[in-house]
């Protein structure tokens, strides 16, 4: 039968009670997790003392209160010493005599979890035997005297043999050690848990992962750690890897609809380890590569056709064009007119064609989201009905991001031109802007007209598949599909309760700020000044670098079109990036500084009121960042 964690917890208290000693065990942050009745009974503790929660430093001061320790001319101080030393979790065994004359050892071992344990003996009887021992040793046996021989022989290799084993634990424990860093330096969650769920070992990423989850989750359950949507989704995962099985998988969490790759592996012994990974940017690669792919099969088995196809379309052009200038029948008119018409449709549909499958790839550039749906509404107003409204809403926040404009403007305005002819003569079409977290931007055109049917529902996204009849080409809703594709994004489309929505994906992809000429880079640390010159040439640069104030100031002198100058707070020699930009002239370019020195420095004070000023380590986006807002304000 199987036992729940009640029972079982029951069974592990009832057996901690019949232990003649006393035990308490206490977390990393000194609170009582459990203990027998022997510790209440051993040190006469108040109820309050001994439930869970419990802190370590009321037992102490009311055991020293008690006269435990005997006379104590300060408590607090006597009782922060022994926090102070609970806190450190060094393994100890100490022996002391209580004020009531009995004498208790007191053994305590750190838990690789946390906190520690610790186990109190009275063994005064113990020591009665061994002072009785001691006061009759002169009328030992010399028998007995050959026996203390061999058992010191004997604790003398009982001792050469724990040396041994204490260098073994010294070298499994910085194993470990280096274990745990490399798992905390993953970009990956890895975890385990146990057979009921509980969390045994966390790398603390999963708040990386799981946006908006916490990171300390040790001993909580998964299902707590991940939230109900997230759990929703890994549980029939998990429950097969309970069973044995290894599954990987992915899907979308609700947060910033990222994309993560959950992967159980069994450990064999009831538990399982969990490796997460948050696989967004792969995903949106991957699709992009995939629409690439089908563009370059599709250009191959086009090409050739409409190669052809063009020839014949020229020649029936041509022949209908001379028909025309024939003296005809009566209605034969009608007839060229109408096959002149099917092959400049034919030509036009080789277009649309040619443009989907050219290789003219996406030709992403920083991009103003506010002036491109500006322009939108400018150029879409003047194709709509006067009874048609086009609102723009734009949630899209500051900046600038890399989008290719013209292929995404052209997007929307089809879909517009779309919802225009779905809505007739009267209707409202809105087009809606914001950001998914750090993750997408996405765009919806919605329209009140009368909605996507079944058939269009499941084919609107296929090539040539039209509800216009013979005015449409079945190309439009293709071609945005490409372009979504082709950035790595995503398009859906469906009804809501007024009418249709298409709604389009792109990836969140800030574009660094538009930068040129020289930077001047002082740094005096070789390490950093290579980090930072990467930095710096990302966001377009040319670096030229020094390492103090004077050769700073020389290189200013000697170079020309230096636009930034970006320098540490502490550099080589005792002038400052302060004293640099005390002595700078009023012609000088831009600076900015950069510190790790904490804020109650008074030299980073100084530096604050010198210039822009940035705390290390930063990347490219910080920098960036700054550098807009300082550029905004001038």
């Amino acid at each position: 039968m199987k036992q729940t964690t009640a029972q079982r917890m029951a069974m592990i208290d009832a057996g901690l009670n019949l232990i003649a000693q006393a035990m308490s065990i206490y977390d990393s942050d000194l609170r009582l997790a459990a203990c027998n009745h022997r510790f209440q009974e051993m040190f006469s503790l108040p109820p309050e003392l001994i439930k869970v929660g419990a802190t370590f430093r009321d037992t102490i001061r009311f055991i020293a209160e008690q006269g435990d320790y005997g006379p104590i001319d300060d408590i607090e101080s006597f009782v922060q010493l022994r926090v102070d030393q609970a806190r450190a979790f060094v393994p100890h065994y100490v022996e002391r005599q209580r004020a009531n004359g009995h004498v208790i050892s007191i053994e305590g071992a750190p838990l690789p979890q946390g906190g520690w344990v610790t186990v109190y003996t009275d063994i005064t009887r113990t020591k009665r035997v061994e002072e009785l021992l001691r006061a009759r040793s002169e009328e030992l046996s010399d028998q007995v005297m050959s026996y203390t021989e061999e058992l010191s022989a004997t604790n003398r290799k009982l001792a050469a043999t724990i040396t041994t084993l204490e260098e073994t634990k010294r070298q499994l424990t910085q194993t470990e050690a280096r274990t745990r860093l490399t798992t905390e330096m993953m970009p990956a969650h890895i975890a385990h848990v146990d057979p009921e769920g509980y969390y045994t070992f966390t790398n603390g990423r999963l708040n990386k992962v799981f946006p908006g989850r916490p990171s300390d989750i040790l001993g909580e359950h998964i299902a707590d750690a991940l939230g109900p949507a997230a759990y929703g989704r890994i549980a029939p995962h998990l429950d097969a890897a309970y069973q044995g099985e290894s599954p990987v998988f992915e899907f979308t969490e609700d947060h910033d609809s990222r994309r993560l790759r959950v992967a159980f592996t069994p450990d064999n012994e009831g538990g399982v380890f969990i490796l997460s990974m948050d696989v967004t940017e792969e995903t949106q690669t991957r699709v992009a590569l995939q629409q690439a792919r089908k563009r370059e099969i599709a250009a191959q088995m086009t090409s050739g056709l409409a190669h052809d196809f063009s020839n014949l379309l020229t020649i029936i052009l041509g022949m209908q064009t001379r028909l025309a200038r024939i003296s005809l029948p009566e209605g034969a008119g009608e007839l060229v007119e109408a096959t002149l018409s099917a092959a400049r449709r034919g030509g036009r549909l080789l277009d649309r064609m040619a443009e989907m499958t050219s290789h003219r790839g996406l030709r992403p550039q920083a991009t103003d989201l506010h002036a491109l749906l500006e322009e939108m509404k400018i150029l879409a107003t003047p194709s709509l009905p006067q009874g048609i409204g086009l609102s723009v809403l734009d949630n899209t926040g500051e900046g600038r991001f890399l989008l290719d404009p013209g292929r995404l403007q052209d997007a929307l305005l089809n879909l517009i031109l779309n919802a225009r002819d779905a809505c007739g003569t009267s209707g409202q079409i809105t087009v809606a802007a914001h950001l998914v977290g750090q993750t997408w931007i996405e765009f919806s055109v919605n329209d009140t007209g009368p909605g996507f049917s079944t058939q269009a529902l499941e084919n609107a996204l296929n090539p040539f598949f039209t509800t216009k009849g013979q005015e449409g080409s079945g190309l439009g809703l293709s071609m945005v599909y490409d372009m979504v594709k082709s950035a790595g994004g995503d398009i859906r489309i469906s009804n809501t309760v007024s009418g249709a929505m298409v709604t389009l994906r792109l990836p969140h992809r800030p574009a660094p700020m538009a930068a040129g000429g020289i930077a001047l880079l002082v740094e005096d640390s070789d390490a950093l000044r290579a980090t930072y010159r990467q930095v710096l040439m990302d966001l377009g640069y040319s670096v030229i670098e020094a390492t103090s104030v004077d050769e700073a100031i020389a290189l200013l002198a000697d170079v020309e079109g230096i636009a930034l100058i970006l320098s540490d707070i502490k550099l080589e020699g005792e002038a400052t990036g302060v004293d640099l930009c005390a002595r700078l002239g009023p012609d000088a370019p831009p600076v900015v500084l950069m510190t790790s020195l904490p804020h109650t420095d008074p030299l980073y004070r100084a530096a604050l009121a010198s210039a822009p000023l940035l705390p290390k380590p930063f990347e490219s986006p910080h920098l960036m960042a700054l550098l807009q807002q300082k550029a905004d304000h001038a």
